[in-house]
């Protein structure tokens, strides 16, 4: 190969491509051509030329000067481009391309996809939720505890792992009802408890010290009942 044109080769700027971008243009509404187009565009801003015209672009596409002149118009109409005019302090009027409303749309797209994927997550664990109940008191619940249930992730906020955690403090205590459950959510509520860990160190908080005041009445019980024997006075 010609050094020169190695060189030339080597020292030409490069078009960088989001694989999100590859990944999703179709959801985007666009097309092969489009694409293309929008990439001739940022290959023109990168190099300086804010406005690169049809009749530049048609050059370096296998389209006509009237078929660029439609896609670019589809493009702004599917808000992926947008044209900007400026004033400059001369008092001339110049135009430029930009491609935020492109990428603006792909973040769009992309969170209402995460929010969707977030929703089928929870009704998801909702469905766990219920069936590990049902699997805890052996029977179907009742209309009130299915309403009850839903409140608890819907009204108060509490997150499925968390109601999950107060089954489990529930069947640990063997006071396996729906009113313990619920004062168990409240009280963590109340202490600002938010996650599993969280509930796991307030519990042990909780059960070391209701069983010290429980161990000291039991020692004071023990010395009040058996007597004592001093076997010195025996002798």
């Amino acid at each position: 190969m010609d050094k020169k044109v190695f060189m030339q080769w080597v020292q030409q700027r490069h078009v960088s491509i989001p694989q999100l971008l590859l990944a999703h243009y179709t959801d985007l509404r666009m097309d092969e051509q489009e694409l293309v187009m929008l990439l001739h565009i940022q290959s023109s801003l990168d190099k300086g030329d804010a406005f690169p015209t049809p009749e530049h672009l048609s050059t370096r596409m296998t389209l006509s000067l009237d078929e660029c002149t439609s896609i670019l118009g589809q493009l702004i109409k599917k808000r992926l481009l947008s044209l900007e005019s400026h004033l400059n302090e001369e008092g001339i009027v110049s135009e430029s391309y930009t491609l935020e409303p492109l990428w603006s749309s792909l973040i769009t797209l992309l969170s209402r996809w995460d929010e969707k994927e977030a929703k089928a997550d929870q009704k998801a664990q909702e469905g766990q939720l219920y069936q590990r109940f049902e699997q805890e008191f052996a029977r179907p619940l009742s209309p009130i505890e299915s309403e009850t249930l839903s409140m608890w992730y819907d009204q108060d906020g509490h997150s499925t792992e968390l109601i999950f955690a107060a089954l489990r403090e529930a069947v640990i205590s063997g006071k396996l009802n729906f009113r313990y459950i619920d004062r168990i959510l409240f009280e963590w509520k109340r202490n600002g408890v938010r996650t599993v860990n969280e509930a796991r160190t307030h519990s042990e908080r909780f059960r070391k010290k209701t069983s010290e005041p429980a161990k000291h009445q039991a020692k004071q019980a023990e010395k009040k009942d058996v007597p004592g024997f001093h076997w010195l006075e025996k002798l």
